[in-house]
């Protein structure tokens, strides 16, 4: 068993395969574990027949991937669901901290969600620093939202071991013309339940959307559209950052 820290909980490993702990290695940590999360080949392989069927329904040719890198899936879906006793939840979306505050930014697949954080560092150098391109993690209090780099850092691997206060969500939605909007919570509820990991054991699904539903207290909510032009990441963070 190997040790590691995210978002400020310290967990034990137990793998299959050793991909998996090169992939947790900037999360290392020598500390009394508050919990263990093991993976087995029956993991392996529901997460194999998973991939399976979502290819299947979106029309996709099979693709047949290597076990150890399904193990990092399973793991992370076991450490999702435990996450949410400690009040922190898995988002799908990029994270960019400028200035010590972060903005993340969710959208349907294939939007552009790191394009934009692409063109915020562009548009503000040093100053952006990229928390996490595909799965963050964030835990909620009564105080506010922290957003935790993780492992998990999409295909282009941008992000790294740090946390930051979110100031705010943006849904990104394409347009000709750039524009930004605050929006309710109500009306960014339905894109927020998409792109949240929504565990399938009831207790944590329900402490998911109870974590939803605080976070959305504390933050600002915003949609943009956006030409993915270096003008949209002038707009948004001209109005975010206020």
């Amino acid at each position: 068993m190997r040790t590691y820290k995210i978002a400020d909980v310290c967990f034990g490993l137990e793998a299959v395969y050793d991909r998996i702990y090169d992939l947790y290695k900037d999360y290392a940590f020598e500390g009394e574990p508050e919990f263990v999360i093991a993976t087995a080949e029956d993991d392996i392989e529901f997460e194999r027949e998973k991939s399976r069927r979502e290819r299947e329904i979106e029309g996709l040719r099979t693709k047949e991937f290597e076990a150890p890198y399904l193990e990092t899936l399973a793991a992370y879906r076991k450490l999702a669901v435990k996450m949410t006793e400690y009040n922190t939840f898995l988002f799908h979306g990029s994270v960019i901290a400028v200035d010590g505050q972060a903005y993340l930014f969710t959208a349907k697949s294939g939007t552009g969600k790191s394009t934009h954080t692409r063109l915020w560092r562009q548009l503000l150098g040093e100053r952006a620093v990229m928390v996490n391109d595909d799965k963050p993690l964030l835990k909620v209090t009564d105080s506010g939202v922290t957003v935790y780099g993780t492992p998990y850092n999409g295909k282009h691997d941008l992000g790294c071991n740090m946390s930051a206060p979110l100031k705010a969500i943006c849904i990104i939605e394409r347009g000709e013309q750039n524009s930004i909007e605050s929006i309710t919570s109500a009306a960014a509820y339905e894109m927020l339940l998409q792109q949240v990991y929504r565990p399938g054991d009831p207790a944590a699904l329900a402490r998911t959307l109870g974590l939803i539903d605080l976070a959305c207290k504390h933050i600002s909510l915003y949609r943009l559209k956006a030409n993915m032009d270096i003008s949209a990441a002038e707009l948004a963070f001209g109005t975010m950052s206020k």
